[in-house]
């Protein structure tokens, strides 16, 4: 067996080479303080189409300010359907997980959209199992599409919404 293969990778607290960028100094952190999460509504999904570039992103609004989060495909309609009423014939990822969620007496309190790296937004998802809050890493348009087949609220940290606003 290749002795190279049992090796741990060196370095894992660098993202890996995928990222665009030429050498660690330009590599941004994740940021810290964002202040206190801000609860938002879902104002809708959304296209945007410039020549052959089609974006996707959900619109968060505090009231004042408004987050655009770019979305995939998939995601754009896990969070349409159930914005819209809509349901699918059968269970699509998201409402599978809040039926696992449910079976299992697992609430979910909330979602935080809490961190920026780079342009890339980090959310998390409070769940309440049995009294004890758990707290799942996420990606906002995962944590959304569930939060909205949970009856959840969702929360922005108010410097994310304050940078979105400029």
């Amino acid at each position: 067996m290749d002795e190279e293969r049992n090796e741990e990778p060196e370095n894992m607290e660098i993202p890996p080479s995928f990222f665009p960028y030429d050498n660690e100094d330009q590599i941004p952190g994740p940021h810290e303080g964002f202040g206190e999460p801000v609860a938002v509504r879902i104002e809708g999904v959304y296209v945007s189409q410039t020549g052959p570039d089609v974006q996707r992103f959900v619109l968060l609004t505090d009231g004042d300010r408004r987050l655009p989060i770019v979305i995939g495909e998939a995601e754009t309609y896990a969070i349409a359907v159930p914005l819209d009423k809509k349901k699918h014939l059968r269970p699509l990822t998201h409402d599978l997980l809040a039926s696992i969620l449910a079976k299992l007496d697992v609430q979910v309190n909330r979602v935080v959209v809490d961190d920026l790296w780079g342009s890339t937004y980090y959310a998390k998802i409070f769940l309440d199992a049995d009294g004890e809050e758990l707290e799942i890493d996420s990606r906002p348009s995962d944590a959304i599409a569930l939060a909205i087949r949970c009856d959840a609220p969702v929360f922005v940290a108010e410097g994310i919404l304050d940078q979105a606003a400029q």
